[in-house]
């Protein structure tokens, strides 16, 4: 068994990890190419547990951008065969060195509830749940009437700064646990807009006038997506924007092929978790936030 920092050569692997272990997690191999193919800098480390020259087990570190104080998060996927052996602790600590290294005043993490008194002994503490749902975007409802005074448009068609200040408002308004300040739009630009997995002909957003006033942004491929987020302007909530946009996505995105649609939301968030229900979403897995200081 090999404990190391992951090179491109594991991207395959690491994807079939992932699709046979969680396949509501939305990763794809073009998205780890990308990601292994450049320089990690401190806190956004990846981490491979290789046995036999397969991948059985994985980790990826990343920090919250826009947070304050700086927190960082990050994944750990151990195969069920492979559990038991020590190697989720490896890859645990190897995360915790990585985000300390970038200056990280915590750590978060989205682990199945049953993780957590294992994960205690590292001062973990949960917060609160997360539930992952999935649809066939064949089976996505026909798009609500679409007021008037309002447009819906592929983010492709859209000027980025516009989707960014829209975006802007959202993280620093969203619920979670991080304190979310601005995040400079270049950093912005080049960490989701022009990041390789965003799929901004299957994204769409609600515009009045010129301005976005709620939005969805897809992650993946023309298989497989994840909704990342969803949004509407605080003066514009209630009014079915969120309901709109998601479901001109799911519409676009059973066009273009694909066949699987996720998302998650915190426990709690009743506004998009019924509007995930009326989009005919089903739950496939629940997981616990858990949080710890570093």
């Amino acid at each position: 068994m090999e404990i190391r920092p992951a090179d491109l050569n594991d991207a395959e692997g690491a994807v079939a990890l992932y699709d046979g272990v969680a396949p509501y997690l939305v990763v794809t191999t073009t998205q780890l190419r990308s990601r292994l193919g450049t320089a990690a800098k401190p806190g956004e480390g990846t981490f491979a547990a290789v046995d036999n020259g397969e991948v059985v087990g994985w980790a990826s570190a990343g920090l919250i951008p826009g947070s304050d104080p700086l927190d960082g998060q990050f994944r750990v996927l151990v195969h069920p065969d492979h559990r038991g052996k020590g190697i989720g602790t490896k890859l645990l600590e190897a995360v915790h060195e990585d985000l300390r290294s970038a200056g990280a005043t915590s750590a978060r993490v989205f682990a199945e509830p049953s993780t957590a008194d294992w994960a205690a002994r590292w001062g973990y503490v949960q917060t609160r749940l997360v539930h992952y749902a999935g649809i066939d975007p064949s089976r996505a409802p026909a798009i609500p009437p679409v007021p008037h005074w309002l447009r819906l448009v592929p983010l492709d068609e859209l000027d980025p700064r516009a989707v960014y200040a829209a975006d802007d408002v959202a993280q620093r308004t969203k619920p979670g646990d991080a304190k979310i300040t601005s995040r400079p739009y270049e950093d912005w630009l080049s960490g989701v807009w022009e990041s390789p997995g965003l799929v901004l002909d299957l994204s769409v957003a609600a515009v009045d006038d010129d301005r976005v006033v709620g939005f969805t942004l897809g992650n993946g491929d023309h298989h497989k997506i994840w909704s990342q987020m969803t949004a509407t302007m605080p003066e514009h909530r209630g009014r079915g924007i969120a309901k709109l946009v998601k479901c001109a996505a799911l519409h676009l995105a059973a066009d273009a092929g694909v066949k699987g649609a996720y998302t998650a939301n915190y426990d709690g968030n009743e506004p998009m978790l019924a509007v995930n229900t009326w989009l005919g979403y089903h739950r496939t897995a629940t997981h616990a936030v858990l949080i710890c200081p570093l």
